[in-house]
Order: C-alpha cells, then structure tokens, then sequence
C-alpha cells in the first residue's frame, strides 16, 4: 500500500493556532459569519464536520468568502467522505480513527490528513501507514494528559492533537504536552451562539484563547520522523 506522505503540509497546518474550533453547522447561511467571527478572534484552521448535509456546501463557501480560514473536512470515515472533502475544497481531512481503505485513499489522494487514534496499537498502525500527526481521540474519555505523556515515551516521533472532552479550562494543561501541536473543541462556537448569530461573542471568545494560548513552538516534522 501507498504511504501517507504529507506530513510537512499538516504540520504547517496545525501550527497556524493553538485550537481547531469543530463546527457542526446544520445552516448553511451561518457558515460564513461564523467563520469570519473564529478567524477574527485569531483561530483560522476550522473543521467543518461531515455531519449534516450542508456540511460540503458550507466548506465551498467559506474557502470562497473567508480567504484568511482555513477550512478542512472532519468526520471523514471513508474513501467517498475523503473524495466529497477534495471536491468540496477542503485544505486538510480529519478522521475519528483509521481503516486500511481510507489509509490507502489518503495516501493516493494525498490531501493533508489527521486521523484519529485512540490506543497505543493504532498509534503504531497510523505509523505504520506513514502519519506522524495524530488525532487523540475521545481524549478527556480515553485517558486525557496522562495518556498523552505516557505515549511521549515510546512514541518519539508523533505529535498529537487531542479533541473530545477539552475545555477552556483545561486546555492549557494539554498544550503544555511537548508531544502536543494543538488542541480540537467546540466549546468556543456552542450552539446556541450560532443559532442566535451572536458572532461577536464567538470572536471575543476565540480571541481570548489565541491570545492566551499562543501556538505550540514544537520542533517540525522532519528527517527524524522515518521508520
């Protein structure tokens, strides 16, 4: 099977703020403004989840609008979800886990990817496959900091963006993890912000993060990180 190999292309991508707001939007008409609201408070790499209908539609439109976002596609499960992403304009992919169908999609279509993983056997199977930056997913439920720091040792050689279960209020704890490149969550752009248009309260709110948690400096992907 064909490796991943995009990893310098992520690891750019990661490295742009300290959080990837995941966004969830059943309106497609909110795209916009609640892209423009992130990316004004300071966060710009957004995961628009494949999880509604819009969902490809409001990836178009952002990338078109919002030139500043960087908008990628999450909840990827298959090759079809990975070709709807490409087509919808998504600058990265983003999935729960991995399977050797979308591991060999990824490495043929070669769009920047953030698979998920949840267990030190799919760390090693992600490696295998050629992904050195990793999701940790449901992190706050599979462990959180700890288990973060206890696959610091044999893993070297991935860096991990936790998501699931973090908040504002613990989310310098996992930032300050030197295995850490960023962090993914919800909670500054909740529901009923959205539903409500409230897009100056989710800017403030994004700006206070960036500007309390700057960017992870960890040192980039590199000739280090082969088998």
């Amino acid at each position: 099977m064909t490796r991943y190999d995009a990893p310098l292309q992520l690891d750019s991508i990661l490295r742009t703020a300290p959080v990837i707001p995941v966004l969830t939007i059943q309106r497609v008409e909110d795209a916009v403004p609640l892209a423009e609201a992130l990316v004004e408070g300071g966060l710009r790499v957004l995961e628009i989840t494949l999880r509604t209908g819009v969902a490809a539609e409001a990836i178009g439109r952002i990338r078109e609008a919002v030139p500043r976002a960087i908008a990628g596609a999450g909840t990827v499960l298959d090759a079809r979800d990975l070709k709807n992403a490409r087509s919808a304009g998504a600058a990265f992919g983003v999935s729960p886990g991995l399977t050797t169908e979308l591991a060999s999609a990824i490495a043929e279509d070669g769009l920047p990817f953030l698979p998920g993983v949840a267990t030190a056997s799919e760390i090693m199977q992600a490696r295998a496959y050629g992904f050195r930056h990793l999701k940790f997913f449901p992190a706050d439920a599979m462990g959180g900091r700890a288990a973060i720091d206890s696959f610091a040792g044999p893993f070297r050689d991935v860096l991990f963006c936790p998501t699931g279960g973090i908040c504002e209020d613990t989310l310098d704890e996992y930032l300050k993890r030197p295995n850490v490149v960023c962090a993914g969550g919800s909670w500054m752009a909740p529901d009923t912000d959205v539903n409500d248009g409230a897009w100056n309260a989710i800017a403030e709110r994004a700006r206070r993060i960036s500007e309390r948690c700057q960017s992870p400096r960890r040192e980039a992907v590199g000739s280090g990180f082969g088998d």
